[in-house]
């Protein structure tokens, strides 16, 4: 895998994420869609600010446009490193399988490295899921009250943000999968269910809004 994937220009990533490497694969590209969420979040927020239609805003919603791009402009560099993280962790993980298990020291040693590493490699996904659905609150906040030339900008920013989500998820399941801890296993299958749910809701609110105001 090349290092340093957000540094590599668009097509070189189309091209990294094309080849037969195992990474970056599924969970690189639920954290680049959240990364580009935040990003679109961001550019209806500095097309709003001190434009006219903001400056009439009572202060307590400006104070709140200017924090979501705060955040906004925060996770966004976030998910590149989660992006980042996702692909290491699963190369890490194929790694353990390629140990020696010729003794049976070896064979617990590998075994444990193995479940270690489904651990490590949901979580991230895990994480992605959890602070993509996060940005639901700013982008909210961006069709309500943005820019109104921008409005559909902030309805594919929701967008994105459920593909985040529901891609996040998958790669935790296919890793959970793997995991021998019954009662953590039920917790997060939970956990997913909701945030999915939830997100579909929050999707389809703010999308609501934006084809109101098109």
């Amino acid at each position: 895998m090349i290092s340093m994937l957000q540094n590599l220009t668009v097509k070189e990533f189309i091209d990294e994420l094309a080849s037969n490497s195992p990474a970056p694969g599924g969970g690189s590209a639920a954290a680049l869609a959240a990364a580009l969420a935040g990003s679109l979040g961001s550019m209806v927020f500095n097309l709003t600010i001190n434009k006219k239609a903001y400056n009439e805003y009572e202060e307590e919603i400006k104070n709140s446009v200017l924090k979501a791009l705060e955040n906004t402009n925060a996770v966004k560099d976030e998910f590149l490193n989660l992006m980042e993280k996702d692909a290491e962790e699963f190369l890490e993980l194929m790694a353990a399988f390629k140990l020696p298990k010729d003794t049976e020291e070896e064979k617990l040693y590998r075994q444990n490295k193995i479940d270690q590493g489904y651990q490590k490699a949901l979580e991230i996904p895990y994480k992605v899921a959890n602070k993509a659905f996060e940005l639901y609150k700013c982008i909210e906040l961006a069709a309500r009250y943005g820019n109104k030339n921008a409005v559909s900008d902030a309805g594919v920013a929701a967008l994105l943000i459920q593909t985040a989500v529901e891609s996040a998820v998958l790669n935790v399941k296919i890793n959970l999968s793997s995991v021998k801890d019954q009662e953590y296993k039920l917790e997060v299958e939970k956990q997913c269910k909701s945030i999915v749910d939830e997100g579909l809701n929050k999707k389809n609110e703010i999308i609501s809004i934006v084809n109101s105001k098109l």
